[in-house]
């Protein structure tokens, strides 16, 4: 059971940050380098090298996971408790628009999701706790997940990332451009969104736009769908369970005077609750097909899980609000923050009391305000020693919490 942290940080290493910050210049050059040689879900062949030498290098045994996943063990003064930390490695099929000295060489590959920052990070922190291992009382997993935007967290799990030794709690950071730098988002409960992926085939009949009455139109079906599917979100579902769900894709038909035999539709919905018991996903797919119906046609629909809603365990919240009120020297710069985009760290949180941790790194004159994902995307690398001082601290204060 972790319990509220009481009167701060009690710890007597004064020098963390000291110690995190001569290492600054080392940890920008690990992210640059990342972010030069960008690679995608599941080829992060060089990333994976880098990370397993690095951490060897500092008599961190290592393990592969999920091929380029790497795993590595730090064992203190106890065997348990054993506390996760991750960072993602993955960058993003993006052409990168950004011009600065440390651009991605990989055409076609950028990291615009701040993944390259991740993995220095969590390099550095590795480092730093080495300096500190008399201090950890248990064991730190360090965990080097590949795919993040493809949920890379399921087969490490799968392989068993959670066990041997078995993990106790979990703790992921992520920088986070739509928060100032300076900043720290950080809430309790569903703070990013479940993601399904949906495909809806509408089957008709097709004939001359001279003759609809001959043809039975699906068209007209779809467009009633798109419009008619808004009642889940806004008459179904109680306003206090953020849901959206939105169509991203509508194709169908070869030329403006044919009425197509067939329309698809694809969309995704995202939930900000375990929404397990009441899944917007089936309602949806039991609307399409009496849409459908209504219109004479028949309807198909497939549909994946791509995440679960990531919901912050509330004792692993209160303590690492206890751990950003000291690195950031003020609890004012601590936002309650949720966001309506996915990530796998919800795979670890279902399973383990875990806490995910945004840090602001939007800063409109440095041109790091860009959304992630986007060309021009790229983050204020002052916030970088703080985003270690938070995984340090927070492991540190994680294990003195434990033992009281």
């Amino acid at each position: 059971m972790i319990r509220k942290p009481e009167g701060g940080i009690n710890t007597p290493m004064d020098d963390i940050q000291q110690t995190i910050v001569e290492m600054e210049d080392e940890l920008i050059a690990l992210r640059r380098d990342f972010h030069m040689y960008p690679e995608l879900g599941f080829e992060e062949n060089r990333t994976a090298e880098i990370v397993e030498t690095y951490l060897q290098a500092l008599d961190i045994p290592t393990e592969r996971m999920a091929n380029t996943g790497v795993v590595g063990i730090i064992e203190g003064t106890a065997k348990s408790p054993v506390l996760m930390l991750r960072a993602d490695m993955d960058a993003l099929p993006v052409t990168e628009e950004n011009d600065v000295p440390y651009t991605s060489q990989n055409p076609g590959v950028m990291h615009a999701c701040a993944h390259d920052a991740h993995t220095a990070g969590l390099l550095i922190t590795a480092k730093t706790l080495m300096k500190f291992r008399d201090q950890i009382n248990g064991t730190i997993k360090l965990v080097f997940q590949p795919n993040e935007e493809n949920a890379g967290a399921l087969p490490m799990i799968e392989e068993g990332v959670l066990e041997n030794p078995k993990v106790d709690a979990a703790i992921g950071i992520h920088v986070w451009t739509p928060l100032p730098s300076g900043t720290v988002g950080l809430s309790t409960g569903g703070i990013m969104s479940g993601l399904d992926i949906f495909t809806i085939t509408i089957k008709g009949v097709g004939g001359h736009t001279g003759y609809p009455e001959t043809a039975v139109d699906p068209v007209i079906a779809a467009a009633d769908l798109v419009q008619t599917a808004q009642r889940i979100q806004t008459r179904e579902i109680s306003l206090m369970k953020p849901t959206v769900i939105m169509f991203g894709k509508i194709n169908g038909g070869t030329k403006a005077n044919i009425i197509p035999d067939t329309i698809t539709l694809e969309g995704s919905i995202r939930t900000l609750y375990d929404d397990r018991d009441d899944r917007p996903i089936l309602r949806l797919k039991q609307l399409a097909e009496k849409v459908a119906a209504t219109h004479g046609c028949e309807c198909e629909m497939e549909w994946f899980r791509e995440n679960i809603p990531l919901i912050n365990d509330a004792g692993m919240t209160r303590l690492m609000t206890e751990v950003a009120a000291d690195v950031m020297k003020s609890s004012e710069a601590i936002l309650p923050y949720a966001s309506m985009a996915s990530e796998d760290f919800s795979e670890f949180c279902a399973r383990v009391p875990g806490v995910f941790v945004f840090v602001g790194t939007g800063n409109e004159e440095k041109e790091t305000h860009y959304p992630h994902h986007h060309p021009r995307f790229n983050i204020d690398e002052t916030v970088l020693v703080k985003g270690v001082e938070l995984m340090v601290k927070g492991a540190l204060t994680y294990f003195q919490q434990w033992a009281k």
